[in-house]
């Protein structure tokens, strides 16, 4: 990766533009059209006002197991984001069950969330395409 004080190329192949992360802006722009907005995706009210409540509740602290943090320990920083887990909210969907039960979430940290996202869901910051 080629960078200039702070700056580096655009991570989509064949870019040649310099961004201060990631994607140059319309990278970014032509990657967040095809993934749609929140409501599109559907995190709608249930979400809302049942899963994330509820999930953030339960999990007040992080509870990713990351490499680092000790002997398998969680993360234990504060949690701000209700994470679909193991399964991922297409996943359940295509199952037939209910993406919006609790049952079916873990609180992470900021940090914690970037880093299963960008590994795990489609198009994550790892892989081709994105």
């Amino acid at each position: 990766m080629t960078r200039r004080g702070g700056w580096r190329v655009c991570s989509v192949p064949g870019c040649a533009e310099f961004t201060k992360a990631g994607r140059c802006e319309d990278h970014r722009r032509a990657a967040e059209q095809r993934r749609g907005t929140a409501r599109q995706r559907g995190y709608g009210r249930q979400h809302e006002q049942r899963f994330r409540p509820a999930v953030l509740a339960r999990d007040p602290r992080c509870v990713c197991i990351e490499e680092g943090h000790g002997h398998g320990s969680p993360c234990g920083r504060p949690s701000v984001h209700a994470d679909h887990w193991p399964l991922s909210r297409r996943e359940l969907v295509e199952r037939g069950e209910d993406p919006d039960d609790p049952k079916h979430g873990r609180g992470l940290c900021g940090p914690c969330h970037s880093r299963s996202t960008a590994g795990e869901q489609p198009g994550g910051w790892h892989r081709d395409g994105g």
